[in-house]
């Protein structure tokens, strides 16, 4: 990646900091906001192609009762990284329940 390419992202990701965030936190703050949860996005990006497959074969170990270490050999293995999740959740999911549950939340005030 070359310097520019860099700077106009990081630009683009302070701007939206700068709108998101403004009056939630302190500016100088952004980064305990920022770098956490860009990381853990790239991370659920990553996982997210074998997510099911992990979420199957964990569902199995579980109900099997075949313990942590299985757990621990076996999901990284499919996950493809020494790292793996087995939460429902997604940065997707989680998005569709907060617009659903706003939707949901907001349809009542506009039908008066």
């Amino acid at each position: 990646m070359n310097h520019t390419t860099h700077n106009t992202i990081v630009n683009f990701i302070w701007n939206i900091a700068d709108d998101v965030l403004r009056d939630v936190y302190v500016r100088g703050k952004y980064r305990d906001v920022i770098l956490p949860m860009t990381v853990l996005r790239r991370l659920d990006c990553l996982l997210e192609p074998t997510k099911e497959k992990v979420l199957e074969r964990y569902k199995v170990l579980e109900e099997e009762k075949f313990g942590q270490n299985a757990v621990a050999q076996q999901l990284p293995r499919i996950s493809g990284y020494v790292f793996y999740n087995t939460s429902k959740f997604t940065f997707k999911t989680l998005l569709l329940r907060l617009q659903l549950t706003l939707t949901r939340m907001l349809i009542p005030f506009l039908k008066r």
